[in-house]
């Protein structure tokens, strides 16, 4: 007895590495299970990035500070990208997981491999050959040198490192549509305390500056994607692949195409609204074309990241949803499917609600900003700004919560337009908004001088975008997945689906 007692916990590690089937269990107790690792997963990669921002605000100059600042649009357009087509392309390998096919497991994997270091040469060649004219849109030009200097550095060490992003956004993805959640997480604990520790060193010992900052990110990302790699290849050895699985046909490319590059373009047009939000955000530092403060960049900055935090465990949450729709789409339980959404959605309003809750104990005092900035740089401007933006953000939090759930849900049953909709929604909502209401308050123009109001304006752009993207994201979760409708999936190349 006394044995057997003693071999429990032992289980239940063992069972902690083990993939979780999404296809049965309780629901909720299901996806709570697998989400956790994965929040934890993003949580650290908030910490990956924060300690980018925290090393750099505490130890280079206002202009440099900035210039990082201004640049995370920019990063985000790309990085988002490969991590959205990665997130895409594994709705494939989960319907196969589902439907209990290792052999298109495999000539899935081959099939992303493939695509990924397509990707990843078109991405970097894009990324670099566009940095000029982006940090332009952002107003961020060699007038304003040592801004402009920091910007360019550091978007340019970062784009060149794309494909270490993009194949570590696919394993990770690859492990987490096999049900395993647990190992990104660990690769990614020891990919942040390597980050961190070569900040310091780049940074503080080596005096690289942001160049440093960004090397340290590239560095860890790159040693961690290797390292995951090999460690996936030898836990799993049904995933090593086999000569006949790089047969990749022309339809195998369609399948991952057709489910990762509308995400990816998602994510991308999301960006593209943020580059413009950020755009104005600089000109309330200016006055008659020339910068005058950077309270505006730098309190919406750090509030920016701060948010990003925030949402970490709604988004987490979100991301985990989509494997279990996908498995369960497989396997044919579309009762499962609407019952793990309706589940997925009142655990995303606790969370939301407790996060939020956080979240405005760190505004007191601009109690976050001392992360991001050194005291100097922490004015009552800068607090003003930076809280404005959370204010507004946070009162709608629920409009998220609904969006990143039902979002990667409809990723998860295979109806990919309607997330590039709801991309392409949120985008003309939010830069409408911000191209239009802080000039009209401002009296036409928007400058260091404007009123108080119309950066309040140019806030709202965010909620406005999430209602508007929720709007486009209600057709197919009540004609699909409320009315347990996949007609759509008969007669194509996912006929199989639904044990049909």
């Amino acid at each position: 007895m006394e044995k057997s007692q003693n071999r429990k916990p032992f289980q239940a590690l063992r069972d902690l590495f083990h993939p979780v089937d999404l296809t049965h269990g309780t629901c909720w107790r299901t996806i709570l299970q697998f989400s956790l690792p994965v929040i934890l997963s993003y949580l650290l990669q908030q910490v990956y990035t924060i300690s980018d921002a925290a090393i750099v605000g505490q130890t280079l100059t206002a202009q440099e500070v900035a210039g990082v600042n201004d640049t995370t649009s920019l990063v985000f357009i790309f990085l988002q990208f490969a991590f959205g087509v990665s997130a895409g392309f594994c709705v494939i390998t989960s319907c196969c997981v589902g439907c209990r096919d290792q052999a298109g497991v495999r000539r899935s994997m081959a099939a992303q491999l493939v695509l990924s270091a397509g990707l990843t040469v078109l991405l970097t060649a894009l990324a670099l050959v566009l940095l000029n004219p982006m940090l332009a849109w952002i107003n961020v030009t060699p007038e304003n040198p040592e801004v402009y200097r920091a910007a360019y550095t550091y978007c340019g060490i970062i784009f060149a490192g794309i494909g270490a992003q993009l194949f570590y956004n696919f394993i990770c993805s690859f492990l987490r549509s096999m049900g395993d959640s647990v190992t990104p997480l660990l690769f990614l604990l020891g990919s942040t305390v390597l980050n961190v520790a070569l900040d310091l060193l780049f940074i503080l010992v080596l005096r690289w500056g942001v160049a440093g900052a960004a090397g340290a990110t590239v560095t860890a990302q790159l040693i961690s994607t290797v390292a995951c790699f090999a460690y996936a290849f030898s836990k799993y050895p049904d995933l090593r692949l086999h000569k006949e699985d790089w047969r990749i046909t022309g339809l195998d490319l369609k399948r991952h195409i057709v489910q990762g590059v509308p995400l990816g373009l998602q994510f991308s047009v999301l960006a593209i609204g943020i580059i413009v939000m950020q755009s104005v955000v600089v000109k309330f530092d200016m006055i008659d074309g020339q910068m005058v403060s950077h309270a505006a960049q730098n309190g919406f900055g750090a509030a920016n990241k701060l948010n990003s935090l925030i949402m970490t465990p709604v988004n987490g949450l979100g991301t985990a949803m989509t494997s279990f729709t996908a498995q369960n789409l497989g396997a044919g339980y579309t009762h499962r499917i609407r019952k793990g959404i309706l589940q997925g959605l009142v655990m995303a309003a606790i969370i939301g609600v407790c996060s939020v809750g956080l979240g405005l104990l760190l505004t007191i005092d601009g109690a976050y900003l001392h992360i991001f900035l050194s005291a100097d740089k922490v004015t009552a401007d800068t607090i003003r700004f930076g809280n404005h933006f959370l204010y507004v953000d946070f009162s709608m939090y629920l409009l998220l919560c609904f969006l990143f759930v039902v979002r990667n849900c409809v990723q998860g049953i295979q109806r990919a337009p309607f997330v590039l909709w709801a991309g392409a929604s949120e985008l003309i909502a939010r830069v409408a908004i911000c191209l239009t209401l802080p000039a009209l308050l401002s009296g036409g123009v928007v400058s260091a001088q404007s009123p108080e109001l119309a950066f309040y304006a140019l806030c709202a752009a965010d909620p406005l975008a999430w209602l508007a993207a929720d709007l486009a994201l209600l057709v197919p979760f009540f004609k699909n997945m409320m009315h347990m409708n996949y007609q759509y999936l008969y007669g194509g190349v996912e006929q199989h689906l639904l044990g049909k």
